[in-house]
């Protein structure tokens, strides 16, 4: 085996002659096919040509008759029905030649679309779909009439019936009549729409430790509402990223007998109720970090997440805990969380003791959540006066997305909104209302590459910093930020420290370039700062190239980025390993 191995790939006079001989063999060795390039291809893809010379003049006729069918059968595939195949003998004993003329290729002149049931009842909805059915029919007149093709329009078109309301729709008569003397093909479909269908109750069966109304919650749909088949796979798609579950297929058997509430059949697999992860990482934000993570699907046996986190980084380490419930029938679900967490970063040391209770509602394609948080923060900035700060705030969070994969985008964009505050009244240290927006943008270029945009806005309004946890104020710099500059160096000086300011606006544009579905490299530029006000806000500049990989897990990215003030280079650099 080794020795195989250095003769594919040394370049080797006796690994160049195996590649020859190799390319030797793909091409027929007795017979040699002429045919234009157009069929070429199929029919050596598919036809069986001999290695060895005839033994007999029958057996080359017998041959020559075998391969005049199947060259026949596979050119109508094609849409050529009158191809003309012959075996002719070579000159002065050379290969015998296999000449295919497949004469005019049969285009399509005309198509007939007729529906039955209950989409040809006559009214304006049925009318407006029916003629969206045969506009958006795939074999239209003046086509080349392909065998593959023909199959695949009439299955896209009952796929466009039955995905919604008409379940058992069903192809009751197709035929494609083809005139070889005029090369030309008239087709006719009929499709059976039947009945609409309504969904009826959930059969939910493979369900031990929960509630049935863990699964009944997430549907999409209420018993009575027309059926469609997208509402089945977004609740099977929901259903299989809640952590409760293992597997989940959902499914309907369309008995045109129960179409007025056909049964939703949810068949599934719990997954375990505990599980515990640790995990290796590090980033150049803050360093390296090893982390245990808890997490209970049923806690007090009801259906309750909690989760646990202790995390240790060289520059921040954290300790938190979260119960969640599952979402009730409006899709709201409520959380309850406290975290305490150290910080040592640009000189500016924290300790802050933070509890919770939050509101959300996710969507397919929105977030929004309301909460209400209190906690308490010691600061020691290196060369300034330690302080204490503490607030009761009220926040509200939207986000928005569409993307085309959320691991790897490439077209779309995500947007959020974040609004809250606190006042001296109710627990704060200070009054202040902290807004905050950001925009990411995904446009493709090309068949590969991606233009990407990011923006961001925040400002605290208040009389001063002074008292405002540091959460509710900005700072930038570092990965996802301006790059260049050192994780949250930008901001405002306090002794030797950097802490964060009341006013912040980052920008990012950069261009990747992907040279393989995996790898790519990238051209960026980061513009922005993190102030105590408008009047001192003072845009920094970064801009450099990097490597992409698209891991399982999500995009990683090597960047190396100059400051342009000073011209020093960083390197940017995250991963994380879970094991």
């Amino acid at each position: 085996m080794l020795c195989i191995a250095l003769n594919l790939f040394c370049h080797t006079p006796a690994a160049a002659q195996t590649i020859q001989n190799a390319d030797k063999q793909s091409e027929p060795t007795i017979i040699k096919l002429s045919a234009p390039k157009s069929v070429k291809k199929l029919i050596k893809k598919h036809l069986t040509f001999p290695d060895e010379p005839f033994a007999s003049d029958t057996a080359q006729a017998a041959y020559a008759r075998k391969a005049k069918q199947e060259i026949k059968e596979l050119l109508a595939t094609e849409g050529y029905f009158t191809p003309v195949v012959t075996l002719e003998s070579g000159v002065n004993g050379e290969k015998l030649i296999l000449k295919v003329v497949p004469g005019a290729q049969t285009k399509v002149t005309e198509v007939t679309i007729e529906f039955q049931g209950d989409l040809a009842v006559e009214t304006p909805e049925h009318h407006q779909r029916v003629e969206q059915l045969r506009r958006h029919w795939q074999l239209g007149a003046g086509e080349p009439f392909r065998t593959a093709v023909w199959e695949e329009a009439k299955a896209a078109l009952l796929a466009s019936v039955a995905e919604r309301e008409y379940a058992a729709a069903q192809i009751t008569s197709s035929q494609a009549e083809v005139d070889p003397a005029t090369a030309s093909a008239k087709l006719h479909i009929v499709i059976d729409s039947g009945p609409v269908f309504y969904f009826g109750d959930l059969q939910i069966s493979g369900l031990t430790r929960y509630d049935q109304s863990i699964i009944s919650n997430y549907a999409p749909f209420q018993k009575g509402d027309p059926y469609r088949r997208d509402k089945l796979l977004a609740f099977q798609t929901t259903l299989q990223n809640i952590p409760h579950l293992s597997s989940v297929s959902i499914s309907i058997h369309p008995d045109i007998a129960s179409h007025q509430a056909i049964p939703v059949e949810v068949i599934l697999t719990e997954a375990r109720s505990q599980q515990i992860a640790v995990g290796v990482g590090y980033s150049t934000n803050t360093g390296a970090r090893g982390e245990i993570n808890y997490r209970n699907y049923n806690f007090l046996n009801r259906a309750l997440s909690m989760s646990s986190l202790l995390r240790y980084e060289q520059k921040r380490q954290l300790f938190s805990t979260r119960i969640d419930t599952i979402p009730d029938e409006n899709n709201y679900l409520y959380s309850l969380g406290a975290k305490i967490e150290r910080t040592d970063i640009e000189d500016l040391k924290t300790f802050n003791q933070r509890v919770g209770l939050t509101r959300e509602r996710i969507t397919e394609k929105m977030r929004t959540q309301v909460g209400i948080a209190w906690q308490r923060e010691e600061r020691q900035p290196a060369g300034a006066p330690d302080t204490t700060t503490y607030a009761l705030a009220l926040d509200t969070w939207w986000r928005y997305h569409n993307v085309d994969n959320p691991l790897h985008a490439r077209r779309g964009h995500i947007s959020e909104i974040r609004i809250g505050g606190g006042s001296q009244y109710m627990l704060s240290k200070r009054d202040f209302v902290r807004t905050y927006a950001r925009h990411q943008h995904w446009w493709p270029i090309g068949a590969r590459d991606v233009l990407f945009l990011r923006a961001e806005i925040g400002y605290t309004i208040a009389s001063s910093r002074d008292g405002i946890p540091q959460e509710y104020l900005f700072r930038a710099g570092g990965i996802n930020s301006v790059r260049g500059y050192d994780f949250l160096s930008l901001g405002v000086r306090e002794g030797n420290a950097i802490v964060g300011g009341r006013a912040l606006g980052t920008g990012t544009l950069e261009y990747v370039r992907w040279f393989t579905e995996k790898w790519g490299a990238a051209l960026f530029t980061d513009v922005g700062d993190a102030a105590d006000s408008w009047q001192s806000f003072k845009p920094s500049f970064g801009y450099g190239s990097g490597i992409r990989w698209r891991s399982p897990a999500g995009p990683l990215a090597l960047d190396l980025a100059r400051r342009h003030d000073t011209g020093t280079l960083r390197v940017h650099f995250s991963i994380a390993v879970a094991f």
